[in-house]
Formats: structure tokens, C-alpha cells, sequence
């Protein structure tokens, strides 16, 4: 076995450090998840593992081993256990994955995540065993224990012939630890994309070790989202509460959440009933061969809450004796109807969790017709994030369904098993069952599609009432900035009126007559100039504010007919806005004059 040695340089220990101080940094600015709710859950790392992509391509920065460069041929592939010869099978396990896939190095492992399950051997990783009859009986009586003393013995039982009569076998695997992901990756011949994309994590459909007319290995890794109740909130044991946007049960206390974020990889908070909605994952890898088809079902660790391998163990034995499905399972050997059954569990927990958002929008929805919180603001914002994301999870698990139903089962291809009507047969009613199960997830699309909209009507909503109480608030801010200025304006004209009195008291300097003997200046010369000068700067001033308007009416009635077609013109023009000015108290007289004599007008017509 050839294993590359590598040396980190100090460049890049010093990128390793700056990138982990980065991520400290981030991390610690992330607001804390309280005690007992799940964290959130790793970001993608797609080119760890996406299939046919890892080598050379590791990441941009590494370093390529020089030596793997000199060889000019290809690396021939490792001959693969048979697991018949139990001396010369022991152990074999013990190298994978690069013992099968040499190009699997050890810092691939470690980007990857698989180094860091292969150095678990502490741990006891529970396998739950599913067998599935000829005749299409579930029997689900085993439960497994694998610690890292008795590892050599589970070793023995899996590379043992099955009972007589199986031809699936379904393994789930929980608490995974190293010993056992080596063993069923040795036994089962399984590339290390499928360990690599579900510890990351990954969206992933992918072929592969294609035997045409005899067996294949299909993957699909798959993120959904599912409800799960708020350990914060529900007391423990407690059954289903009735959850509601009614004001009987929810006041405007609300009840403690943490901090909402737009973080799509985090769990997301419904504080108007006592679920979360938490990432999910559905990892599955399939053996599809005539009475050798094994489904292996990997489950994360119980840190990230998602379905334990005991919940879905349960879930495919009931399937197994529900009319519908052993109907299917009876007449139909092909393996992948187990398979599809299993993706299922998705669609019900997507339609659990757009049932809890759909109240919760109806909760928001009522929040701000009645108030315009900015917290609620920050809350749509976050909820309608979450939304976009659930539309690109949803939209790879129709890809997941298309890609079943691409890739058919190859043993259906040999005439010694299959006749042309059977094949015909299972190929009508796989195109039937991938069809159903697609027009659910469309109808999911739409169920979200709408609760997109109906976030971004209340979002409009909230807006527009922010608005409105703004305009609301620069209403009474311009009232008063009115009052301000109607007093001001009343300061302006005591100041005007007492300003010519204060410039000749200025000028005169008091050297009058009676204050001063031997001035000129006496008191009446004061109060004449100061009088004066006071009524000129009234004159002035409500010169400049007044716009005359023309007296027709005085002059019709007065019995100056022929002076009204020339008021007229001179209304128009310049000169009688000018004129009017100037005469502003004579105008001001007529007008008062005019006003008068219409009243009178009025009071003789009514009398």
C-alpha cells in the first residue's frame, strides 16, 4: 500500500492558523444556541465530495506529490476481497478506504471528515438489520452492537452467507464509528463519495460499478427539512400542543428564542408554536444485485437531531406490511421499490414542516396588522431566507426522484431473470411510483412558492405601515414646526416695530434737550423721526408680502363701466401689481369696502 507523505510548509501553516483565527472570529460573532437544540449543520463542501471530481483536485493550494508524477502508467486497481477465505479475509477491512481507492490519501480523508469517523474506536455503533424475503416479508428482529473489542466478530457475521431466501438486506447505521464504516465499505465495495458526502453533508445522486445485465451501487444523499419540538419551550414528555396565531394563547410576551439570524444551515425558530425546523438528512447507498441488493443508510451523530436510524429502521418495517407496499414488494423483486419507499419519509417531513411555517405566517400576518415591531421585520426577513433555501433542497430532491428513475435496475436487462413483460411491468410501475412522488414534491414547490408570497405581502404590509406612522410622525412634526414659525413671526414683527425706535434712540444717542442741556435734539424730534421711520418700514414690508388682487367688482358697481375693461388689463400686467403695492392700504381699504358692501348685498336678498 502506497501512502503519500506530506509536510506542511510554514506559508501554509501560516493560512491554516489565519483561517482558523478567521473561523474563531465568525464563530464568536454567531449568536449562541442554548443547551439541548441542535447547532447547525457543516456548509457543503462539494468538491470533498462530489463524485469522479477528488483527485488531483483536492483543494486549489495543495501540494501534488512528486513522485506520483514520475510513473507514466496508470496505477493498476487494487484486487478486491472475495471475503470467502476467513484467514486470508482477516482484517482486510482494516485499511479502507485507501486499501480499495489508493487516490484516498490521508489528507483527503481529513477534508472529507472520513479520518475523523475512522479514528473513532471507542464508541459502540448500534447497526439495525433489515431482511426482506423472496416472498416480500420484512423481518426486522436484529439489533447489533459493534464496540472496538467485539469488531472481529461482527466482522465474521457480515462476511457470512445470509439466510436462504433474502434478497435485500437494509443496514442502519448509528453512532458510526471506524471499525464499522471500514467494514461496510470493504464488504460492500462502497467509493468513500458516499461516506465523504453524507458527513458533509452534501447533496449527491451518483452510478457507479455498473455490471450490465447483473448489479450496480446507486447513492443519494439528500438535506430535507423536518419539525422537531423546542426543547426550550415544551416541557419534557409532553404531547403535540395546540399550536395557533390566536391572541387567547400567544400575548405579546413572547417566549424565549435565541437570536434570529439568516444562517439557512442553522435551525429555524417558530416561536408561535413549540417546533423548530431543523435540517435533515437522507443518506442512502444501494447494492442493486439479483438476491445480494443491501440499502446502507448512514445517520448523523445525536449532537444534530436529526432521524436515528431506530426511527427510520421502524418506519421501512411498517412500510413493508402496509397493503400498498407489500403488495408492490410481493410481486416485484426489484430492489429499488424499497429504495424509493424510503425517500417517502422526506416528502411527509417537508409537508410537517410547511404545515408549521404555514401557521406561523398566519401568526405574523396578525402581529402586523397590529403593530409594527421591527423585530417582527428582522423575523419575516429571516423566515422568507429560510424560504428561498427550502426551494433549492426541494428542488434536489426531485432530481433525487428523476435520477431513480433514470437509472434502472440492470438485472432487469437479463432474459434468464426478467421476460419482456415483466420487465415492461416493473419499468410501468416504477415510472408510476417516481411520477406520484414528484407530484408531490410539485405540489410542496407551490405550497412554498405561496407562503413566499404570502411573507412578502405581509413584509409589504410591515413596510407600509412603518411608512404610515412616519408620515404620521412628520405630520405632527410639521404642525409644530408651523406653530414655531407663526410665533416666530409674531417675535419678528414686535422686533420690526420696535426697530426704528431703537435706531434713532442709537443715532441720537439720547443728546436730547431734556437729558442733555445745550443738544439740539428734543423729544418731539425724536418721536417724529422714530414714528416716521416706523410706519415706513411697515409700509415696506407689507409691501413685499402683499399681492393685490384688481377691484372689478367695485368698479362695475361704483358706475365706473369704462374703468373696468382697463383694470382688467392692468391686473395683468406688471404695472398694477407694482401700483397695488405701492397703494397697498388703499387697496386693502376697497377691498374691505367691497366685502362690506356684499355682505349687505346678501342680507337684502335674504330679507
Amino acid at each position: 500500500m502506497n501512502t503519500t507523505q506530506e509536510t506542511t510548509s510554514p506559508r501554509k501553516g501560516y493560512q491554516l492558523r489565519s483561517a482558523t483565527m478567521e473561523f474563531e472570529r465568525f464563530r464568536s460573532a454567531m449568536p449562541s444556541i442554548p443547551q439541548g437544540l441542535p447547532p447547525r449543520i457543516p456548509a457543503p463542501s462539494h468538491r470533498h465530495g462530489a463524485p469522479s471530481g477528488p483527485w488531483p483536485f483536492l483543494d486549489i493550494d495543495d501540494r501534488i506529490d512528486p513522485e506520483k508524477l514520475k510513473n507514466n502508467e496508470p496505477s493498476p486497481p487494487p484486487q478486491v476481497c472475495d471475503h470467502l477465505d476467513a484467514e486470508k479475509c482477516k482484517g482486510c477491512w482494516s485499511g479502507y478506504p485507501q486499501s480499495l481507492f489508493p487516490n484516498w490519501t490521508p489528507s483527503q480523508q481529513r477534508r472529507s471528515r472520513i479520518s475523523k469517523i475512522v479514528e473513532k474506536r471507542t464508541e459502540t455503533c448500534i447497526i439495525r438489520y433489515v431482511d426482506v424475503a423472496e416472498n416480500g416479508e420484512f423481518h426486522t428482529s436484529r439489533e447489533l452492537p459493534v464496540t472496538y473489542g467485539n469488531k472481529d466478530a461482527h466482522w465474521e457475521f457480515m462476511r457470512s452467507p445470509r439466510p436462504s431466501g433474502t434478497r435485500l438486506r437494509a443496514l442502519f447505521l448509528e453512532n458510526l464509528s471506524g471499525p464499522v464504516l471500514q467494514m461496510v465499505g470493504t464488504k460492500y465495495n462502497v467509493e468513500p463519495f458516499f461516506f465523504s458526502s453524507s458527513l458533509g453533508w452534501i447533496p449527491a445522486r451518483y452510478q457507479e460499478e455498473v455490471k450490465p445485465t447483473q448489479s450496480d451501487h446507486i447513492t443519494i444523499t439528500l438535506t430535507f427539512i423536518r419539525t422537531m419540538h423546542n426543547p426550550t419551550t415544551a416541557p419534557p414528555g409532553e404531547t403535540e400542543k395546540k399550536s395557533t396565531y390566536d391572541d387567547s394563547i400567544l400575548s405579546d410576551t413572547e417566549r424565549p428564542q435565541p437570536d434570529q439570524v439568516i444562517d439557512t444551515q442553522a435551525p429555524l425558530f417558530v416561536r408561535s408554536s413549540d417546533h423548530i425546523l431543523v435540517p435533515d438528512l437522507l443518506a442512502l447507498h444501494m447494492v442493486r444485485s439479483p438476491a445480494k441488493s443491501t440499502i446502507i443508510s448512514y445517520h448523523p451523530s445525536e449532537e444534530y437531531r436529526a432521524t436515528t436510524a431506530a426511527s427510520l429502521h421502524k418506519r421501512l418495517s411498517a412500510a413493508g406490511r402496509s397493503v400498498y407496499w407489500n403488495n408492490i414488494f410481493r410481486n416485484h423483486d426489484d430492489p429499488t421499490f424499497v429504495f424509493l419507499s424510503i425517500l417517502w419519509y422526506a416528502a411527509y417531513a417537508w409537508d410537517e414542516a410547511f404545515e408549521v411555517l404555514y401557521k406561523h405566517i398566519c401568526y405574523l400576518e396578525s402581529r402586523v396588522i397590529r403593530t409594527n415591531d421591527m423585530n417582527l421585520t428582522q423575523e419575516l426577513h429571516v423566515v422568507q431566507a429560510h424560504l428561498l433555501h427550502y426551494a433549492s433542497l426541494l428542488e434536489d430532491f426531485r432530481k433525487s426522484v428523476q435520477f431513480v428513475l433514470d437509472t434502472p435496475y440492470p438485472a432487469l436487462d437479463n432474459p434468464a431473470l426478467y421476460t419482456e413483460e415483466e420487465k415492461h411491468h416493473s419499468q410501468e410501475l416504477m415510472q408510476k411510483e417516481c411520477d406520484n412522488l414528484k407530484r408531490e414534491i410539485h405540489r410542496l414547490e407551490r405550497s412554498r412558492v405561496m407562503q413566499g408570497k404570502r411573507l412578502r405581502n405581509v413584509m409589504d404590509l410591515g413596510f407600509s405601515s412603518v411608512n404610515i406612522e412616519d408620515s404620521k410622525r412628520m405630520q405632527d412634526l410639521t404642525k409644530a414646526a408651523v406653530k414655531d414659525s407663526e410665533a416666530m413671526k409674531q417675535i419678528a414683527y414686535l422686533t420690526m416695530f420696535f426697530l426704528p425706535a431703537s435706531l434713532v434712540a442709537g443715532v441720537f444717542g439720547m443728546n436730547v434737550r431734556e437729558v442733555n442741556p445745550g443738544t439740539l435734539g428734543t423729544i418731539p424730534h425724536y418721536l417724529a423721526t422714530a414714528i416716521t421711520l416706523t410706519v415706513l418700514t411697515i409700509w415696506v414690508i407689507v409691501a413685499l408680502q402683499y399681492h393685490p388682487g384688481h377691484p372689478r367688482r367695485a368698479a362695475s358697481e361704483g358706475g365706473m363701466e369704462g374703468y373696468e375693461d382697463d383694470t382688467r388689463l392692468l391686473s395683468k400686467s406688471a404695472l398694477w401689481n407694482t401700483l397695488g403695492r405701492i397703494g397697498w392700504p388703499v387697496v386693502l381699504a376697497l377691498e374691505l369696502f367691497e366685502r362690506r358692501k356684499e355682505s349687505a348685498s346678501a342680507r337684502s336678498r335674504t330679507v
